[in-house]
């Protein structure tokens, strides 16, 4: 079984991933640091060994070379002849063999160098050659040596400074991997108070709201965004059970009604014709068919997927339409040019068919159906000239199984949705149904984008 290391929170695999990068960093930065002051510390003492000797060289006398006496840390100095032999030291490298065995060449008088020993640990060495002309007259032309060192110093020798340079790099990545920890969790801190209000939210009651926090970044903009979603969840929930309720009521009607003809059919066989019974309950269930349907419809372009829209001329289908109108209450079309949108032609059909067929079942004698552009959208009317709609039902005619008094008595068969299925088509397509004033009878208003226009609809 292969185990998941990787932390399961977001504030864990920042601070683990900033400690890892800020290790690599620091550590990049500590060895370069520890080179540069382990090169700054050798050069020092190159500079004092290679003074210190070439001073010595320099207070000889000619057949005699004077034993140094060290004022400096530089302590061991050396003057070795050819055969390897100490001809004068200083007093703490008189007691000991040559300090080194290497030989600087003609070509370069001057080394420098580490000699590291079992007798006097690592040293840090100067080798000079002695010019030729004190070699001429001191030593019959002999080649002479000059070694000038110390001892290394302890923060070289014992590791101090790698040991230092390790524990600066740890607490340096230490003191990131904390600030990142504290810094995540303040910027997650919304996170949290969103995720724990959104665990209280349940659809008994949406109500409620996240918590919103100052400012315009991301967080903020999650925690607004949210709560505009459960606004229009809520509103959404509030509709569907309204629309719940209004459907159950009636259809719980014509149930009944159906109920109470079957059973009395039943109890009372010699007192009911059957077959008027038959007959009325075969209406109910048409009517029961015709509200279920309608119900269908409505449903799916609510909850539908939307599908591929396509150019649609509202004029040619306004005069299209009106063609097939022969029966019933004349129709007249008033076109003005191409006025092309984008949608669902058999949606955008049934809602210029039920507009007109209503206004057929109101008007007196005519109507008239526009269709023309008007700021960026397609503008459609359908005006009859009968007796209207007052201003106070102008919007609860769209609501489900709303039916006004004179639409009652004129279609008593029909089932209330067809103005609530008209809205939810035209606002599917991102536009709007009304009723407007209108001199005589009423007018119903749809407005929809053009193409080109800035929003571009999405019909079901």
């Amino acid at each position: 079984m292969v185990m998941n290391l990787r932390p399961h929170s977001i504030r864990a695999r920042f601070t683990l991933l900033s400690a890892i990068i800020s290790f690599a960093v620091f550590a990049i930065i500590g060895a370069g640091l520890d080179l540069a002051i382990w090169t700054r510390l050798q050069d020092n003492v190159y500079k004092q060994t290679e003074r210190v000797a070439t001073d010595w060289i320099g207070s000889w006398t000619p057949g005699r070379a004077v034993p140094p006496t060290p004022k400096t840390q530089i302590n061991l100095l050396q003057l070795v002849d050819s055969r390897d032999k100490v001809v004068a030291a200083s007093p703490a490298a008189a007691r000991q063999g040559p300090l080194t065995t290497f030989r600087p060449p003609l070509d370069d008088r001057i080394q420098h160098g580490t000699q590291c020993g079992p007798r006097h640990g690592c040293l840090i060495l100067t080798a000079i050659r002695v010019p030729p002309l004190e070699t001429t007259v001191l030593w019959r032309g002999q080649p002479h040596y000059v070694y000038a060192g110390m001892a290394e110093p302890g923060l070289i020798a014992t590791h101090e400074l790698e040991l230092l340079t390790s524990a600066g790099v740890l607490a340096a990545t230490a003191l990131a991997a904390w600030a990142t920890w504290w810094l995540v969790g303040r910027t997650l801190r919304p996170v949290a108070m969103i995720r724990a209000r959104t665990a209280e939210i349940t659809v008994s009651d949406l109500s409620m709201r996240v918590p919103e926090p100052p400012g315009r970044d991301e967080i903020a903009q999650l925690a607004r965004t949210s709560n505009k979603t459960l606004a229009r969840l809520e509103a959404a929930v509030e509709q569907q059970r309204h629309f719940a309720s209004v459907v159950s009521h009636e259809l719980r009607s014509p149930v009944a009604g159906l109920h109470t003809q079957l059973e009395e059919a039943l109890l009372y066989p010699g007192d009911v014709d059957p077959v008027t019974t038959i007959r009325t309950a075969l209406s109910t269930t048409e009517r029961l068919q015709a509200i279920i349907d309608d119900l269908l419809v409505l449903a799916r372009i609510r909850s539908a997927p939307p599908a591929a829209p396509e150019p649609i001329d509202l004029a040619a289908l306004v005069t299209e339409e009106a063609k097939g109108k022969v029966h019933g209450t004349p129709v007249r079309t008033t076109t003005s040019g191409p006025v092309v949108v984008l949608g669902n032609r058999i949606q955008l059909i049934g809602v210029l068919n039920n507009l007109v067929v209503n206004a057929q079942r109101h008007a007196h004698s005519i109507v008239e159906v526009t269709a023309s552009r008007s700021g960026g959208h397609a503008v459609v009317t359908v005006t009859d000239d009968g007796e209207g709609i007052a201003p106070k039902d102008r919007e609860r005619v769209f609501e489900p199984f709303v039916r006004l008094d004179d639409g009652r008595r004129r279609d008593p068969g029909g089932s209330g949705l067809g103005l609530a299925i008209c809205r939810a088509i035209v606002t599917a397509h991102h536009g709007t149904v009304e009723i407007e004033d209108s001199p005589r009878g009423a007018r119903f208003v749809v407005r929809l984008p053009l193409i080109g226009a800035e929003t571009a609809p999405s019909p079901n």
